[in-house]
C-alpha cells in the first residue's frame, strides 16, 4: 500500500521548551512514561501541556504484542520507591487527572497489581482530590490481583481490548479477547463505583461489522467508556498498517458507540487510551474535577 500518511495524520510540532521540562522531571524522578516507550505520536502535544501517562514497573515488558514498541525482555526488580516519586511528580506537574499504566510483568506472582495499589494509595495521600485512572494489563485473569488494585479505589479502571476478536491472536498473542471482556465485567462487579474503560485500534484489517461487534461486547461487559484510534506501525518489525481509516469513519463509530449507551466515546485518528483522558472527567466526573481546580 502507499506508505505516505494521509493529510489527517500530520501534526504540528509544538514548542520544545515545555517538552524538555517534562522530560527533565521524569528523568530526575527516575520515572518512565508510556508516551516515550510506546513512541506515541501525541507525545509532543501532551508534554507541551504538561500532561503525561506514567508507566510503572519499569520499561521492559514480558509480552511481545505485534503492535507495541515497548522493549521486551527480562524486567528489573520492582522499585518500592516508585509510587511516592510518581505521586510527588504528578503533584509538581499540577495534574488533575493522573493516568498510570504499566508493562506486563507476567513473572511476578501478583502480576504487578501490588505496585498499582501502592501507586494509587500514594496519589491519594499526595493529591487527595485528583482523579486517578489506571490502565492495567490483564493480570492473566487473576481475580485476586484485580481485586488488589481495585481495593485501592482508582476512579477509572482501564484495560484495552485492542482489536476485534478475529485479529486478537495475531495482535496480542499472549492475551485473550474473552479474558479481557471477563476482566472488565469482573471489575464492574468487584468495584461498582469505579468507571470502566477500554480501547480499540483500527487499521489492522478489521471489518466494520467486527468493530461494531467489539463495541457491543464491551458494552455488554458493562464498560462505561471506550477509545478508538488509528494504529500506526512503530517499526518495520511490527504489524503493518492495512488501512488509514478516514476521520468520517471514526465519527461514525463514535456515534454508534454513544447510541449503544457508553457514557463516553473518543474516536479519531490520534485518539489513544490515555490521550486527553481528562475529557472523560469533564463529561462524567465534572464535580470531582471541579474540586481539583
Amino acid at each position: 500500500m502507499n506508505r505516505t500518511l494521509p493529510v489527517w495524520l500530520t501534526k504540528r510540532v509544538p514548542s520544545p521548551s515545555t517538552v524538555r521540562e517534562v522530560e527533565g522531571m521524569m528523568r530526575a524522578a527516575r520515572l518512565h512514561t508510556v508516551c516515550e516507550s510506546a513512541r506515541c505520536p501525541n507525545l509532543g502535544e501532551c508534554w507541551s501541556r504538561k500532561s503525561a501517562t506514567f508507566m510503572i514497573l519499569g520499561d521492559v515488558c514480558t509480552r511481545s504484542c505485534g503492535f507495541c514498541a515497548i522493549k521486551v525482555g527480562r524486567p528489573q526488580a520492582v522499585d518500592p520507591g516508585e509510587p511516592d516519586r510518581l505521586a510527588a511528580t504528578a503533584r509538581e506537574m499540577g495534574l488533575r487527572h493522573v493516568v498510570v499504566t504499566s508493562v506486563a510483568r507476567d513473572e511476578l506472582p501478583d502480576e504487578g497489581a501490588g505496585q498499582f495499589a501502592a501507586t494509587i494509595r500514594a496519589l491519594r495521600r499526595e493529591m487527595p482530590h485528583a482523579i486517578v485512572e489506571v490502565l492495567t494489563p490483564d493480570f492473566k485473569g487473576k481475580r485476586w490481583c484485580l481485586r488488589m488494585g481495585l481495593e485501592a479505589r482508582p476512579d477509572i479502571f482501564n484495560h484495552n481490548i485492542e482489536t476485534v476478536e478475529r485479529l486478537s491472536p495475531a495482535v496480542r498473542p499472549q492475551a485473550k479477547y474473552r479474558r479481557t471482556l471477563e476482566l472488565l465485567a469482573a471489575a464492574r462487579q468487584i468495584a461498582p463505583g469505579v468507571y470502566t474503560k477500554s480501547g480499540i485500534m483500527l487499521g489492522l484489517g478489521e471489518q466494520r461489522e467486527e468493530v461494531i461487534q467489539t463495541l457491543r461486547d464491551l458494552r455488554d461487559a458493562g464498560v462505561d467508556a471506550v477509545t478508538i484510534g488509528q494504529y500506526l506501525r512503530p517499526t518495520m518489525r511490527h504489524l503493518p498498517v492495512l488501512e488509514y481509516v478516514h476521520p468520517d469513519t471514526f465519527a461514525e463509530y463514535e456515534r454508534i458507540g454513544m447510541e449503544m449507551g457508553f457514557l463516553f466515546v473518543a474516536s479519531g485518528p490520534f485518539v489513544r487510551s490515555s490521550y486527553n483522558a481528562i475529557e472523560f472527567s469533564r463529561r462524567v466526573l465534572a464535580d470531582r474535577l471541579a474540586a481539583t481546580a
